[in-house]
């Protein structure tokens, strides 16, 4: 007998399930005000766990707890406000890690899977679709994260930090928001944004960054500005709502990432000129990047 299409939907949810799942783990935070709970998954080699910056934040002692039911104790190696990123190390140095895909190649529609701890039931898995890219979040150190996912998979507290991935079992994004009280509006990091961040923390032990203040998304080859901060370095060159931003510098922009991949460290108090495009007309404007 042909199969029908829900049967080949649950069998790829099992099979991304079977393949992802042992690399997702919970994680106890202990706090002076009590335990926060909630989930992460093994990045890379040597231990190494991401999940959000929220869950770890000013944490006395942190747990992961492996599926198998093992609790380790954990170390942060850093963490990352701006982007609610951060990298935990485990002494368990032959956890197997979860393959990253490209958060960029995303599509409005694509099936996704999440994987996660919500409300301490450890191992939950829910599915849905991506509803939108290109969201702004607003994280708690203040500052926007752009390019963000919007997914209608269920997520619940404790879900934060937990992965979130394709039906080839590649991880795109990193759960770490719910809409309250709107039904099925979850927000995920990127994966590109939290790889390079993780590799930043890794390596450094912190990430600076060139900061611009605005908030924008992926558009036509190019990156729409949506909002410009009062006060910030975009705002003091002139960047207008609805610019769109297509070079920065020596870099030809076409994507979020790409304007991420600008703002290094070493542009930091340095002119960087943007190209915009503004009603039909290409125009220069000289900003200057400030410390994220």
């Amino acid at each position: 007998m042909e199969k029908s299409p829900f049967d080949a939907f649950s069998e790829t949810v099992v099979s991304v399930v079977e393949r992802v799942g042992p690399s997702v783990v919970a994680i106890e935070a202990d706090r002076s005000r009590g335990i926060g709970s909630g989930s992460g998954f093994i990045f890379g080699p040597g231990g190494t766990v991401l999940t959000n910056s929220h869950v770890v934040h000013e944490a006395e002692d942190i747990r992961v707890v492996l599926p198998d039911g093992r609790r380790l104790d954990a170390e942060t190696i850093g963490e990352d406000l701006h982007t609610d990123v951060a990298v935990l190390r485990v002494s368990d140095r032959n956890l197997a890690p979860v393959s990253p895909g490209n958060s960029a190649v995303l599509r409005v529609g694509q099936l996704v899977i999440a994987i996660g701890n919500p409300l301490g039931l450890q191992a939950t898995v829910t599915t849905g679709v991506v509803s939108a890219l290109g969201r702004s979040m607003r994280t708690a150190s203040g500052r926007l994260i752009d390019n963000v996912i919007q997914t209608d998979a269920a997520l619940n507290p404790g879900s934060s930090g937990g992965p979130l991935v394709t039906s080839q079992a590649e991880v795109v994004g990193v759960n770490t928001a719910i809409i309250l009280p709107a039904q099925g509006i979850c927000l995920a990091i990127p994966i590109n944004i939290a790889r390079f961040v993780a590799e930043r923390l890794i390596r450094d032990g912190e990430i600076r960054r060139g900061y611009l203040g605005v908030a924008g998304q992926t558009f036509a080859d190019a990156v729409l500005v949506v909002e410009v901060e009062r006060g910030s370095p975009a705002d003091w060159a002139g960047v207008r709502s609805g610019d769109l931003i297509v070079w920065a510098g020596e870099h030809p922009v076409t994507s979020m990432d790409d304007l991420q991949r600008a703002l290094t460290d070493d542009i930091i108090g340095r002119r960087l000129d943007l190209v915009v495009v503004r009603e039909g007309r290409k125009v220069v404007l000289k900003a200057t990047p400030q410390a994220a």
